[in-house]
């Protein structure tokens, strides 16, 4: 698995692709946070990185599927998938392997945004005066979107050889768990429990409930199940192939 991983993320930083992701998302991040007067921080009149943690997830629903989508169809394309399933490593480890690699670039993308973070903290008023607890649990929330998203390209990337087809599968996957689920709950078509427990499935409502600065085993245990589902998924997928 390791093996896998260290090529993967090799792939990333020798080419293009790592620094343009890292680019891509800062540079986003910080026209949000600092430039754009909607969400500017410096025009809230209190401390608080809340623009990050809103735009972050919608960046990410675009920038992780074109990290991913390689991943897999790259190898079925090219025929070297079979190659690969040579080698005296499982399927799971395969997986494993791609899914660390992409899920280290996109936290590697995230660590600089802690600058973001020193210079809020610096410019409170006075020094330090912000919601430390909520912010580290935004931390911990978007980390934990991250490795869900990046569990759901790898999945997508795994069932065909199109890039453009497993970045758009991905891009729908990634909204409709994110998002669809908080849009439903709000339409007439469900009444009262129900429509929490519509909210529940989707990821936006245990993301928000972690960026409160609590971190909820009941959170943590969503994120995790629905990255195995997939990871699962994903291994079956290859599997499939031998069938």
């Amino acid at each position: 698995m390791f093996t896998i991983f260290k090529k993967e993320l090799s792939s990333y930083f020798s080419s293009i692709t790592g620094y343009v992701v890292m680019i891509v998302f800062l540079l986003a991040l910080g026209l949000f946070v600092w430039v754009f007067p909607e969400s500017n921080v410096l025009e809230y009149g209190y401390a608080s990185l809340d623009p990050l943690f809103f735009y972050a997830p919608w960046i990410f629903i675009f920038l992780i599927p074109a990290i991913t989508m390689k991943s897999f169809s790259e190898e079925i394309k090219t025929g070297t998938i079979e190659l690969l399933s040579t080698r005296p490593v499982t399927d799971l480890q395969i997986v494993l392997g791609k899914y660390f690699a992409s899920l280290f670039l996109v936290v590697f993308s995230i660590a600089p945004t802690l600058l973001y973070f020193y210079s809020i903290y610096q410019l409170g008023s006075p020094k330090g005066n912000m919601d430390i607890g909520a912010t580290w649990g935004s931390y911990i929330g978007l980390i934990f979107l991250s490795a869900t998203f990046v569990s759901i390209g790898i999945f997508t990337s795994s069932i065909t050889a199109n890039q453009i087809v497993a970045f758009i599968l991905a891009v729908f996957l990634c909204f409709f768990s994110y998002q669809a689920f908080d849009m439903l709950s709000k339409l007439n078509f469900f009444a009262g429990t129900f429509d929490t427990i519509v909210q529940n499935i989707g990821i936006n409502y245990h993301y928000q409930s972690i960026s409160r600065g609590v971190v909820d085993t009941r959170d943590a245990l969503y994120f995790i199940s629905f990255i195995i589902i997939f990871i699962l998924m994903t291994r079956t997928s290859l599997q499939s192939r031998k069938w």
